[in-house]
C-alpha cells in the first residue's frame, strides 16, 4: 500500500539477547509479585475470568484488586496482538505502516503543552558603537488556544519530515470544557492536516462523537476501519504498577471500537520507578505488557502499540529531565524490548529542558533524536517544537527540528553497494587517475544536482557577525503561514459541523 517512507535503520542494541531474556524474566516476576493494582471492576473481572489471580484490596479511599498475571496469559496475549498496525491519514499517501519486525522510524509531534513561545525579532545597537546593529530574537510565553492548535497543524502539514501529528498545544479557550475539548482538538487537527492524527481522550463520553467525525471524513465506518485516520493514546498505568479507573475505562472503550491504541506508561526514574536502567525498564515493560494482556483478553486481535515514555527525575525538584543521558538509555532499551515481543513501538525523543531555542536545546534534542531513532522505534513522538520539559511549544523550534530531523534521515540513508554502483565508481576512479588534474569534482555534480547529497545547513545564514538561524526559522514559519490551508472539502466540513455537537463557533 502507499504510505510515508519513514527511515529504516539498522538498530543499535544496548541489551544482548541474553540480557533481553533476563529483562523478560524480571518482568514476569513483577507481573506475579507484586502484580498490578487494578482500580477498574470490569478489568479485574476480565483478568479473573481469564485465569489471573485476583484478590480484593480495600484502601482508605479506594477499592481495588491485586492482579497477578501468569506467563501463560502473557503468551496468549502476545499471540493475538497484531505485530503489524496500519495508521491511516486523510491523504492515504501519508499512512504509516508499523511492523514489529521492521525498524522503520516515523517522527511526530506531541505533548499538549500549556504554553506557546512567541518569538519577535528586535534590533539592538551597541552602546559604544552606534553604527553597529544586530537583530536578535526575544520570546514571550502565552497560553495555547484552539487557534494555535490549528496553526500548529497547518505548520506540521508543511514540515517535510514530520510524519504524524499529536496535538502539541493544550487548548485553553474560555469556551473549552471537559465535555467539548475532544471534539474541538480532533477537529482543529483534522481540518488542517492530511497526515495521521493521534491523541488521548479527555472525556470518554466524547469517543463516539470523535469517531463520528472521523467516519464522515474517512467516508464511513468501514472506510475508517480500512483507513484509520485517527488513533488514541491511553496511559493505562499510573506508575508504579497501578491501572487507574479512568484510563482503563478509556482503553476498554477504544478496544470496543477496534481502533488503534497506544498503551502507554511513563514512569519517572527516581520517583515512580527505580532510577537504575534495568529496574525502570523491567517495571515499564510489566506495566505496558499488563495493558496489552488486558486489551487482548477483552478483544483479541485489537491493534495495540507498545507505548514507552520513561523519563528521569531531577532529584532537586522531581521535574522530568529529558536532557539526561539516562533518558536516552531508558528509551533505547524499551524499544529493544518492544522488538523482542514483536510489537509496534511508540517511543520518545527530541525534547529539550532548555526554555528557549539555542545551543542547549539543540544539543539535548539532537542526542536523543539520533540515539533513540537509531534503536528503531516505529513512532518517535515529542520530536517537534518542544521546550522546557514539554511545557512549551515553539513554532520556530519546530522548524529547526524539521531541518535537523532531515539531517538525521540523511545520516541513516544506507549506502548503495550494488554491483552496478561499484562498477560505476571503479570506472570514475580509473578515469580520474588517467586525467592530469586527478579531481573528482566533475563527477560529483550529477549527484549534487540529483538532491541525494547534503548541500548545506538548511537554515544557513550569510552574516559573519551574528547567528542568523532563528531569523531564518522565523522566515520559514512566516512562509508556511502563507501556504494555502488543506481544510476539509466544504461538503464534508459542513456535515461534520452539523452532525458532531460541541465544536466551537470560531471553528465553523
Amino acid at each position: 500500500m502507499e504510505c510515508r517512507q519513514g527511515v529504516t535503520v539498522k538498530p543499535i542494541r544496548r541489551l544482548t539477547m541474553d540480557e533481553e531474556q533476563k529483562i523478560h524474566h524480571a518482568t514476569l516476576q513483577i507481573l506475579q509479585d507484586p502484580g498490578i493494582l487494578v482500580y477498574h471492576a470490569g478489568a479485574a473481572e476480565i483478568f479473573s475470568k481469564s485465569g489471573a489471580q485476583v484478590s480484593e484490596v480495600t484502601g482508605e479511599h479506594s477499592k481495588g484488586w491485586l492482579v497477578k498475571i501468569p506467563e501463560a496469559l502473557l503468551e496468549k496475549a502476545l499471540s493475538t496482538a497484531p505485530s503489524r498496525v496500519i495508521l491511516g491519514a486523510r491523504n492515504p499517501a501519508n499512512s504509516l505502516i508499523l511492523d514489529g519486525k521492521v525498524p522503520r522510524v516515523y517522527f511526530g509531534s506531541g505533548s499538549e503543552s500549556n504554553f506557546i513561545l512567541e518569538m519577535s525579532l528586535n534590533t539592538f545597537v551597541r552602546e559604544d558603537d552606534g553604527a553597529t546593529k544586530t537583530v536578535l530574537p526575544q520570546y514571550r510565553k502565552k497560553r495555547g488556544t484552539v487557534s494555535d492548535l490549528c496553526a500548529a497543524a497547518h505548520l506540521a502539514e508543511n514540515l517535510e519530515h514530520l510524519d504524524f501529528f499529536i496535538r502539541p498545544v493544550n487548548i485553553q479557550d474560555e469556551e473549552i470544557t471537559e465535555a467539548n475539548k475532544d471534539v474541538n482538538k480532533f477537529f482543529a487537527c483534522l481540518d488542517n492536516i492530511t497526515k495521521h492524527v493521534m491523541a488521548g481522550l479527555t472525556d470518554i463520553g466524547q469517543i463516539d462523537h470523535v469517531l463520528r467525525m472521523a467516519e464522515i471524513i474517512a467516508g464511513g465506518r468501514d472506510a475508517l476501519r480500512q483507513n484509520p485516520i485517527v488513533s488514541f493514546i491511553s496511559c493505562v498505568s499510573k506508575s508504579p504498577l497501578q491501572f487507574t479507573q479512568e484510563a482503563t475505562e478509556k482503553m476498554l472503550a477504544v478496544n470496543e471500537r477496534h481502533m488503534p491504541l497506544v498503551i502507554s506508561s511513563s514512569p519517572q526514574g527516581g520517583s515512580t520507578a527505580p532510577i537504575d536502567e534495568v529496574g525502570i525498564v523491567s517495571q515499564i515493560n510489566a506495566e505496558i505488557l499488563g495493558g496489552v494482556v488486558l486489551s487482548q483478553l477483552h478483544r483479541p486481535g485489537c491493534p495495540v502499540i507498545y507505548g514507552s515514555v520513561p523519563v528521569r527525575a531531577r532529584m532537586d525538584n522531581l521535574h522530568d529531565m529529558y536532557g539526561a543521558p539516562e533518558f536516552n538509555q531508558y528509551n533505547v532499551s524499551c524499544v529493544q524490548m518492544a522488538r523482542f515481543y514483536g510489537l509496534p513501538c511508540y517511543s520518545t525523543g527530541g525534547v529539550a529542558d532548555a526554555k528557549v531555542p539555542g545551543i542547549q536545546a539543540t544539543v539535548e534534542k539532537m542526542f536523543s533524536h539520533l540515539f533513540v531513532a537509531q534503536s528503531g522505534p516505529h513512532l518517535l513522538h515529542y520530536a517537534f517544537g518542544l521546550l522546557e520539559e514539554t511545557n512549551t511549544f515553539s513554532f520556530e523550534q519546530a522548524v529547526l527540528d524539521n531541518a535537523h530531523i532531515g539531517i538525521i534521515k540523511k545520516v541513516f540513508t544506507p549506502p548503495d553497494v550494488s554491483e552496478e554502483n561499484i562498477l560505476k565508481n571503479l570506472d570514475v576512479i580509473r578515469k580520474v587517475m588517467a586525467s592530469p588534474h586527478r579531481l573528482f569534482a566533475r563527477y560529483a555534480r550529477k549527484q549534487l544536482h540529483s538532491g541525494s547529497l547534503y548541500i548545506s545547513y538548511p537554515l544557513e545564514g550569510n552574516c559573519d557577525h551574528q547567528d542568523e538561524t532563528m531569523l531564518k526559522a522565523g522566515e520559514e514559519k512566516a512562509r508556511i503561514e502563507q501556504v494555502s490551508s488543506c481544510t476539509l472539502p466544504e461538503a464534508i466540513r459542513k456535515r461534520v459541523l452539523t452532525d458532531v455537537p460541541g465544536i466551537l463557533e470560531k471553528l465553523h
